[in-house]
């Protein structure tokens, strides 16, 4: 199995307080530092090309990243996103890591892979930076790969605690690409109802302030994972938010550790049935640390076995 980051990825620095922290990609390297990951090869994330990256965003979106860091401190995008010198290095490795993971994974190099990277993607629509992130990248490798490597089905599957609005956004009239995704309602950022369907390719099982493991797991075998199973995906591609946790200081779901194990073993077991096991998983959201290396650890772990 394949681990997918970059140094510079720590280089987006928000600012002292912002729960988007350079130490959340610190913990989770420290997580899987353990031992028994000691088989995870260890790749460098790669610079997503222009070409990918306009697959999903408007030209002058990307321009506007790619050129509006500052050269020091802080350009705020909105009340909750914000540009460091190092954010644009930093974005084109998150998704440039997300699309080399699907390229091995299409070219039988590895079955899976986890992208440890930042900053998150999910809320990033074709041109607005919201919710903490730059570029999508789980969707610019969605892209890349129906582009690139000819593929009909790829799904998109969100456990973060937030709903996926820019994933859901940018391919709502695209059948090709199904978007399943749990997360808590009401929250930021008020998306992902249960009757947003897109195109017949959108799923949202929305889950209320509280709900913890019985909710979660009932949400993903009654309603996504048959869905997922009829769409019959060639690649799976993870938005793993770890913020579902019943610690995260930023959202109200009660889920633990077991709870991503259990998410990501039934994923595998979808997997081998439709994809020959090709599932790439790339970071997403989750602001308490303990409960970022503990939920990693497990998803790997499950990843792995």
């Amino acid at each position: 199995m394949h681990l997918y980051t970059h140094p510079a990825c720590l280089g987006h620095d928000p600012g002292g307080g912002h729960p988007e922290s350079p130490a959340r990609l610190r913990a989770v390297l420290q997580a899987l530092d353990d031992p028994r990951f000691a088989a995870l090869q260890r790749i460098e994330a790669p610079h997503a090309t222009r070409e990918q990256l306009l697959r999903v965003h408007d030209v002058d979106y990307v321009d506007s990243i790619l050129s509006g860091a500052p050269a020091q401190g802080h350009v705020r995008l909105d009340p909750d996103t914000v540009m460091s010198p190092g954010s644009p290095e930093a974005a084109l490795r998150a998704a440039g890591a997300v699309c080399a993971a699907a390229d091995a994974a299409l070219r039988g190099e590895t079955q899976r892979t986890f992208c440890a990277v930042r900053p998150p993607g999910h809320h990033a629509t074709r041109d607005q930076a919201m919710g903490f992130c730059l570029f999508n990248s789980v969707a610019v490798a969605a892209a890349h790969a129906l582009a690139v490597h000819g593929l009909e089905r790829v799904a998109i599957v969100d456990f973060d605690v937030h709903h996926g609005n820019g994933s859901q956004d940018i391919f709502a009239n695209d059948p090709r690409v199904l978007y399943a995704s749990t997360h808590q309602a009401p929250l930021y950022p008020g998306t992902g109802a249960a009757d947003e369907h897109g195109a017949g390719n959108i799923f949202n099982a929305p889950l209320p302030p509280r709900a913890g493991s019985a909710e979660f797991r009932a949400a993903w075998e009654e309603i996504l994972l048959p869905e997922l199973d009829r769409f019959r995906p060639q690649l799976l591609l993870v938005s793993a938010g770890f913020d579902a946790d019943a610690r995260d200081p930023l959202a109200e779901l009660q889920l633990h550790a077991g709870d991503y194990t259990w998410i990501t073993h039934r994923l595998v077991e979808l997997g081998r049935r439709h994809a020959g096991g090709r599932i790439v998983s790339a970071l997403e959201g989750g602001y308490d640390l303990d409960a970022l290396r503990e939920g990693t650890a497990a998803h790997v772990a499950a990843l792995m076995a």
